[in-house]
């Protein structure tokens, strides 16, 4: 059976670093502080939002949640998101998407400061991420995939790594990330030829395709590591589930995370990490 990479004891140990580096801001003056810009009362926001204050005050991070209404003006929106962008105690914004339909979405993703998109949204901090540069962020979920990569001591460098899905949310950006430390990767897509071949010939996989339970035994062989970024939930199976067949591939491959279990919990301590980063740009530090 294959080991394992599960992301409780990944998050533990970046919690810890992250609790030091919160409480050593702190003593040189600085709290590190994260805005929540909400519009409405979404469920799926609501609890992304709960689980990001816990991460937040579990570490040492400051929490303010700015809660706009749904009717709220396009104007009004707009001169919130530059008081959040223009206040210094303000380290990290994370705004919630998609935002309602009568707000330009591509001019507040664009508005939003660089400096304080700790998810990594931004055309200047995916611009940061492709250059190797402190533009801004990572996505984090693409950050995440390689934080579990560096806690298992899996080797990258040098690597063949397949990636499948090319969205800008983690398939490009971790190819990026790959790249700048030297693995060579091959982005698969809807309209890669022959996939399964090009998978087996990888070292490392990582799955964000976004289609549930799509990659089987078929598309791996033995030694590989998988890394499952999917999660959906299986009305058939009653349960949450990734891009890969779990149970038809875990006695295959060498390494792969579960889901739930993996990816999804690394991504909200990697949140909380830019937000630290972040505030240590702001005294002219290295992180």
């Amino acid at each position: 059976m294959a080991t394992l990479l599960k992301g409780k004891e990944v998050t533990e140990s970046l919690n810890a670093r992250l609790a030091k580096q919160a409480e050593d801001l702190k003593a040189k003056g600085v709290t590190p502080t994260l805005a929540i810009l909400r519009v409405g009362e979404r469920p799926d926001d609501l609890s992304y939002e709960k689980g990001a204050i816990k991460r937040c005050q579990l570490i040492g991070v400051e929490v303010k949640v700015v809660a706009l209404d749904e009717n709220i003006s396009e104007k009004d929106f707009f001169d919130k998101l530059q008081e959040l962008n223009k206040d210094i105690t303000i380290h990290g914004i994370l705004m919630f998407r998609p935002l309602p339909k009568h707000i330009d979405s591509e001019k507040a993703r664009q508005m939003l400061s660089a400096a304080k998109d700790i998810d990594g949204c931004t055309d200047l901090s995916l611009a940061g991420v492709f250059t190797n540069t402190k533009l801004g962020f990572a996505p984090c979920t693409a950050e995440a995939a390689m934080e579990i990569l560096h806690y298992y001591d899996i080797p990258v460098s040098g690597k063949k790594v397949a990636v499948i899905g090319r969205s800008l949310v983690i398939g490009r950006p971790v190819a990026m990330l790959l790249m700048h430390e030297n693995a060579t990767v091959t982005i698969c897509h809807t309209r890669t030829v022959d996939v399964p071949s090009i998978t087996r010939d990888a070292d490392i996989v990582i799955v964000a395709s976004g289609q549930m339970e799509s990659v089987g035994k078929e598309f791996l062989r033995e030694g590989q590591v998988v890394i499952d970024v999917g999660i959906s939930w299986n009305n058939d199976k009653n349960k949450l589930c990734g891009d890969v067949k779990f149970d038809e591939v875990v006695d295959v491959v060498e390494a792969i995370t579960p889901v739930p279990g993996g990816v999804g919990g690394v991504t909200t301590s990697i949140l909380v990490k830019h937000v630290i980063e972040a505030a240590v740009r702001t005294i002219g530090e290295d992180v």
